[in-house]
């Protein structure tokens, strides 16, 4: 696409055959799908207010309800209470909500519940930026689609030989019907004619903030959404959506409902204590491959339960590393930022940034790895530099939240769930 570097945006709103997707009006901040709660506030619409609402309650396949009774989840969480129901019927959905709070579950849940597997038809894209993230969500798919034999999903992303996806897409017997992948290999796949994607019903980005920012995966994105019907569902998730991209992001759809954390302050996770030490001198970072390699290396020596992912590692070793921590088979990771978004490992209470994020979106990312789903957690942040400081001072501004200097002594049982 590199003619086209300066082009627009496809935009429906210049679009006049556009179909809304099954959705009787436009909705804002999920004022369709509480629209029962009666409390007039239709121009800003929060969390508060969610009735104790059941998975049952949203008519799912019986084959979902049963895994997810497996699974052990009862009531959905507040963002899966207020997308879902809209998210089955077909709509548009663009969402921004807390780290941890199920929005990948909403997309996979509202994809299965749509699906009418056709062998030799991809009828679902899930764009995300890293392979860790593709992985996981692909797991995430196996778990909700347990009573669901028939539906295939395959990830595809860079590290692997790309004629061994194009073996899978080719098979009518192994294509998949739920495609999950990197915006590079994938647009490599449709630009080659090897991923046919006329029948692609549910296009999905998660994390979308991250690939819209960076013109190269934009491109990317944009190129495969090209190669979709025009006529499909959108759905796009992050935790951070500053409104500048939200612009962006709305347009690929046609009249989303639309969820937004826009007090800032709520979206730092409760349960989850943060703190900083001030160091005078800091002699291992962890904001390269390089440092990530050598920590990982002393907490080894030091008989720590340590291991390390990166992007220097080859993509089955990154894959193999990344099960074995989710596991339990490691207790510390040491990670550069290729893990600050979106992976969700269950037991993580602990998060320790030895290297200050650059801003406050990167340390939200980050902390985020801990106090998953309202359990308890705790963050303590290295602050080496005066440009460290402006960087806590910025989050403390941003997030209304204190980030205390670390004391002497933390209470297990504050960042402990028993």
């Amino acid at each position: 696409m590199s003619s086209h570097d300066n082009e627009e945006l496809i935009d429906y709103e210049d679009e006049h055959d556009v179909v809304p997707n099954g959705a009787t009006a436009s909705t804002t901040n999920g004022a369709a799908a509480t629209a029962a709660d009666g409390d007039g506030d239709k121009d800003k619409k929060n969390f508060s207010g969610i009735h104790s609402t059941g998975f049952r309650d949203f008519l799912l396949k019986p084959e979902l309800l049963r895994a997810i009774s497996d699974l052990g989840f009862e009531h959905p969480s507040e963002v899966q209470q207020e997308c879902i129901p809209q998210a089955v019927l077909g709509m548009d959905v663009l969402c921004q909500a807390k780290s941890g709070h199920g929005k990948t579950a909403v997309f996979v849940l509202a994809t299965l519940q749509q699906l009418e597997p056709v062998n030799g038809e991809v009828s679902v894209l899930v764009l995300c930026h890293t392979r860790e993230l593709a992985f996981q969500i692909k797991n995430e798919y196996a778990r909700f689609a347990k009573y669901m034999p028939d539906v295939r999903v395959s990830t595809f992303y860079g590290g692997i030989p790309v004629a061994k996806d194009a073996e899978t897409l080719r098979d009518k017997s192994k294509c998949p019907h739920i495609v999950v992948a990197t915006p590079g290999r994938l647009n490599a796949l449709a630009r080659d004619k090897v991923l046919d994607a006329k029948n692609v019903k549910h296009f999905v980005l998660d994390e979308c903030d991250k690939m819209l920012e960076q013109l190269d995966m934009r491109r990317d994105v944009q190129e495969i959404f090209r190669a979709t019907p025009h006529h499909k569902q959108v759905m796009m998730f992050s935790a951070t959506l500053a409104k500048e991209i939200r612009a962006t992001c709305k347009k690929f759809m046609a009249n989303p409902l639309e969820i937004f954390v826009d007090d800032e302050t709520k979206l730092t996770l409760h349960g989850l204590q943060q703190h900083y030490v001030k160091l005078e001198e800091v002699v291992i970072f962890v904001k390269s491959v390089a440092r990530a390699i050598e920590l990982d290396k002393l907490l080894v020596s030091c008989n720590f339960p340590s291991i390390s992912i990166h992007s220097g590692l080859q993509q089955e070793e990154r894959i193999n590393r990344y099960t074995a921590f989710k596991a339990f088979e490691k207790r510390i990771l040491v990670a550069t930022d290729i893990f600050g978004r979106g992976i969700d490992v269950e037991r993580v209470n602990i998060v320790i940034n030895y290297d200050c994020p650059p801003d406050a979106d990167s340390y939200l990312h980050r902390v985020g790895r801990a106090g998953r789903f309202g359990t308890k957690g705790l963050a303590v942040t290295f602050v080496s530099s005066e440009a460290d400081q402006q960087v806590m001072a910025a989050i403390q501004s941003r997030f209304e939240v204190a980030v205390p200097e670390l004391p002497d002594h933390i209470d297990p049982a504050s960042y402990m769930t028993s």
